[in-house]
């Protein structure tokens, strides 16, 4: 349960999320944030703290070939080494040959990727994204504050999804791309 908020605004990534840990109807405040910055990439997660973990402290951010284009070095490139990592650290898991890792937001290089558990890469048509279980929410208050300066747009999604989802609470992280 959480909810983390992309955001590409003048060539700029923003990611922000809540700080909750939930497990059935227990919640946490966690200190060990959701977003952060590895490398050239900014990542938010949900799904598992362990992931969090691994793609924070364990994952490489692989070279890019700059003759490779950026959606093409996301989904083999990026991903192959996502899945290694998850792999490595026992966070990734196999049912009827499916592999399955966990959703997470990256900011890179100006746009913004939505990864799904089934590892696909996801590039919103909005310029927005939201993952976690105050998705809709933040969808919704993104959508609605399109005039507004895009830190405060994350900062209102977050506090809307965690006024109308048990899930999501404060505080808020927000990065932003250099």
């Amino acid at each position: 349960m959480t909810c983390i908020v992309g955001l590409v605004d003048n060539g700029k990534v923003y990611v922000g999320g809540d700080s909750a840990g939930v497990a059935g109807w227990n919640l946490t405040v966690r200190a060990d944030q959701k977003v952060f910055k590895n490398g050239s990439m900014i990542m938010g997660f949900t799904s598992s703290f362990r992931m969090g973990q691994l793609l924070r402290h364990a994952f490489t951010v692989p070279d890019h070939d700059p003759r490779t284009d950026i959606d093409k070095y996301m989904v083999t490139t990026f991903i192959n080494a996502v899945r290694q990592c998850l792999k490595d650290g026992g966070m990734a898991s196999k049912s009827n040959e499916v592999e399955q890792g966990g959703c997470f937001l990256v900011g890179y290089r100006g746009q913004l990727f939505e990864i799904d558990s089934d590892y696909q890469v996801g590039k919103p048509i909005d310029g927005f994204a939201a993952v976690g279980c105050g998705a809709q929410v933040a969808h919704g208050a993104l959508y609605a504050t399109s005039e507004l300066d895009p830190r405060k747009r994350v900062l209102l999604a977050l506090e809307a999804a965690e006024r109308f989802s048990a899930g999501v609470r404060g505080p808020f992280i927000v990065e932003v791309s250099s």
